[in-house]
């Protein structure tokens, strides 16, 4: 089995470095984490060659992100490493909340049968990285320079100049457009004079990577107060390898590097295991982190032809599982209209769109990140006292369980108000408005063999669902194929066994159609389509203007 926390990747020297002119690219992404990974491989799906630099050349240490949202399994299934992810992460959808030492609720992510992909798994952030930085490897239009930290950026009309340093010296290149994925720190936000503002919490969190043979069930657990850690919160995760994530809070006036060492960790995490029954399971210490954190961002995440993602424009606390997960959800956002662009399918007005939609879904994040934080971390003895109160309420009143928070988990944004999207003309119901992602469901073939809807949409193209069978589906693709624009059409019908599923979610009828941008969110849908109905919103998804 591979360590993927030892591995080192190797310098190599390139080509570029020795060009009398700085050598041009149509992309460069900064950051190879899990957002610029997810990026450049996007793109490369997209046939839009990549630079990737990383100033470093390792994977992430410790387990870092851990929780893995249903969306953004759905992701890296269309970037073909889905599968890896979820067969070795632990999978789960119940949560269970407790109040002192007393279970006052439980929840299920994941209610209703039908979608292939769980709420979330739980897999350490370096087996994350080194999978997509695999997937990465297998794509010639992909090249990963190690050991390159960009030193220096200038901004021009038509692209940007950036200096790179290695460990042989600087070279210069040229990209026409510059993905910042460098992560909260990012280099780049500096080197251009930026900075992301918000809200610094002040509070201390311990986590740790704890290995050990019990045998607990696989969900979340959430303490508010326990007897063992009294006045403070503690959250259990179970992860790959029979490791364990552990995170207690502390308090803002803990010294940190005491707080991190083994002989203060034992005695919080022996406590944590008495109280539930383990009294003699042995376990040991992995990697461990005190942290605070802010839920922040940049104003734009849009300058010029640089681009901002993930933790490099926004921050959150960690409670939500909202950081790895909105950022993979930035790079999708962005690949498709990056290509789009490049390829001369829609104008540069597309990327506005980019940076207008995940700022809004940043905004969404911090909303969320924040009310989490202020209910599992009072700051005053009111906000204590009416916290408590909900949590007592909880165990008789099912209403009092809406207002528990410790942590609202990540769910994608609904983009309701992009200007990619062309509003409803007919009557529909349901979750699939126009900017919301396109909900999974199974379904079968013409040919009868079965498959997964979203399995069944393009991985590059617009998407066009038809639902149903008789006169007016195929009327219906009459109408797609008259649009003169490459369309993937997947037809969906209801009398097939499972089919039902997205008739329901979609509020399908005969001869419905949905059209799915190529980051499987709605932007259109009709009851009874034409050729020239389709085509305004295909336009009007790229930013073209009529």
């Amino acid at each position: 089995m591979i360590d993927y926390q030892s591995l080192r990747f190797d310098y190599k020297r390139h080509a570029d470095q020795d060009a009398a002119t700085p050598a041009h690219h149509p992309v460069v992404v900064v950051g190879a984490g899990p957002v610029g990974l997810t990026l450049a491989i996007d793109l490369a799906l997209r046939q839009v060659p990549v630079v990737l630099l990383d100033n470093d050349n390792t994977l992430s240490s410790g387990s870092r992100a851990i929780c893995f949202a249903k969306r953004t399994l759905e992701v890296f299934d269309r970037l073909g490493c889905g599968d890896r992810m979820v067969d070795k992460g632990v999978s789960w959808h119940v949560g269970k909340v407790f109040f002192h030492d007393e279970q006052v609720y439980r929840f299920d992510l994941l209610p209703e049968p039908g979608h292939e992909r769980p709420a979330f798994i739980n897999l350490q952030q370096y087996y994350v990285e080194g999978y997509l930085v695999e997937r990465a490897a297998a794509l010639p239009l992909i090249d990963l320079r190690w050991n390159n930290k960009v030193t220096g950026i200038e901004q021009r009309d038509d692209g940007a100049v950036l200096n790179v340093e290695t460990p042989e010296g600087e070279y210069r290149l040229q990209a026409g457009y510059v993905a910042a994925c460098d992560g909260s720190r990012s280099n780049l936000r500096q080197l251009l004079g930026l900075e992301a503002k918000g809200r610094v919490f002040r509070d201390r969190f311990l986590i740790a990577d704890i290995t050990m043979d019990a045998q607990l069930p696989t969900e979340r657990r959430f303490w508010f107060d326990p007897s063992f850690h009294p006045g403070q919160s503690v959250l259990l995760h179970k992860q790959a390898d029979g490791m364990w994530r552990v995170d207690f809070q502390l308090g803002w006036d803990v010294d940190p590097v005491e707080e991190r060492k083994p002989e203060n960790i034992t005695p919080r995490v022996r406590a944590l295991l008495n109280s539930i029954g383990f009294e003699g399971v042995q376990f040991t210490i992995g990697w461990a982190s005190v942290y605070t954190f802010a839920c922040q961002r940049m104003e734009r995440f849009r300058h010029g032809r640089v681009l901002f993602a993930g933790d490099s424009a926004h921050g959150v606390s960690p409670f939500g599982a909202r950081g790895a997960n909105s950022g993979v959800q930035d790079a999708d956002n962005l690949a498709w209209k990056l290509a789009a662009v490049l390829e001369g399918e829609a104008p540069d007005a597309l990327l506005d769109s980019y940076a207008s939609e995940r700022e809004f879904a940043a905004d969404e994040n911090i909303r969320h990140s924040t009310r989490a934080t202020d209910f599992i971390t009072p700051k005053s003895d009111v906000s204590r006292l009416f916290r408590d109160a909900v949590l007592e309420l909880t165990k008789r009143h099912a209403f009092a369980r809406t207002l528990v928070n410790s942590g609202r988990l990540s769910v994608p944004a609904v983009l309701r108000d992009s200007p990619l999207n062309t509003p409803d003309a007919d009557a529909f119901a349901g979750a699939m408005v126009p900017g919301a992602a396109a909900a999974d469901a199974p379904i079968v073939r013409a040919d009868g063999s079965t498959n997964w809807l979203l399995r069944e949409c393009h991985a590059v193209q617009f998407t066009a669902l038809v639902f149903g069978t008789g006169d007016a589906a195929e009327r219906s693709v009459q109408a797609l194929k008259a649009c003169d624009f490459p369309l993937h059409i997947v037809r969906v019908e209801a009398a097939t066994s499972g089919g039902e599923f997205a008739m329901r979610r979609y509020d399908a009828q005969p001869g419905t159609i949905y059209l799915l941008r190529p980051d499987q969110h709605v932007c259109a849908r009709w009851r009874h389509p034409t050729a020239a109905n389709v085509r305004a919103a295909i336009d009007r998804a790229l930013a073209k203007k009529g």
